[in-house]
């Protein structure tokens, strides 16, 4: 399986900026020779520009949230039909930060998982533990439950879901889980897949989304259960986003 690299641009941005870095981005070697796969999730307001640029490359591109709601009086959601228009393939769903600032609850994750897939578009379910709940030993449990009720709220189109593990404590710190401990988190979902879909689980995506750097992308690709990133400020630095898309391709 290819491994798969999803830049999050988080709150950032510009037009002028983005234009120099999506074109950086759509000659890059080892996305067009499809060694690897790769997609950019960008603020809803550039969404135009990800499809622009991009649509005659390989990339693919998604949004950084969905509404759980298909339409109606919902001022300012954005509905996976209205992202569906920009010819989206991912959105992500359960960030740790919508988690934290905006209350989501794994009920609501669920339904936004749900409306995406409804609408043909592949949810990426980011879960993950505080450095609170690493200390008190509930890592397995906590990602357990927040994937849990994805899968009991899509059943067998579990199967089409990418999961995203990224550890709170090491979102933007500098911090990440050693390759070990990353690979034990991802053994204990893929597990859970499985269980959910059978032999179809082994071939669901998990990428790890914890400060995956071009220093320790390599080590971390390596292990049997990563089977891409989730990258955040590295992939606004194209240099540093092209040495993680190569040690993809490499793994």
């Amino acid at each position: 399986m290819k491994k798969l690299i999803v830049g999050n641009w988080k709150m950032n941005g510009n037009l002028t900026a983005n234009q120099d870095l999506l074109v950086a981005l759509a000659g890059n070697q080892n996305v067009a020779s499809g060694a690897c796969d790769a997609a950019v999730c960008a603020p809803v307001s550039y969404l135009f520009q990800l499809k622009n640029v991009l649509e005659t490359t390989r990339w693919m591109w998604g949004a950084q949230d969905v509404s759980a709601h298909d339409a109606g009086a919902y001022t300012g959601e954005v509905s996976a039909g209205m992202l569906k228009d920009f010819n989206v393939r991912y959105v992500l769903v359960g960030h740790s930060e919508r988690r934290q600032y905006h209350g989501e609850s794994d009920s609501l994750v669920a339904a936004k998982a749900q409306r995406a897939l409804a609408a043909g578009i592949t949810p990426i379910v980011c879960v993950g533990e505080t450095l609170a709940e690493r200390e008190r030993g509930e890592t397995m449990d906590v990602v357990k439950r927040q994937l849990a009720a994805v899968i009991h709220a899509v059943g067998h189109c579990a199967t089409e879901l990418v999961v995203a593990y990224e550890p709170v404590w090491a979102i933007g710190t500098g911090q990440t889980a050693s390759p070990p401990q990353a690979q034990a988190v991802h053994a204990v979902l893929r597990a859970q897949l499985v269980a959910a879909c059978g032999e179809h689980g082994m071939s669901s995506r998990i990428l790890y989304g914890g400060s995956m750097t071009a220093a320790n992308a390599a080590a971390l690709l390596a292990e049997n259960d990563i089977d891409g990133g989730l990258i955040g400020g590295a992939s606004l630095k194209p240099t540093d986003f092209s040495s993680i898309l190569f040690a993809a391709s490499a793994a």
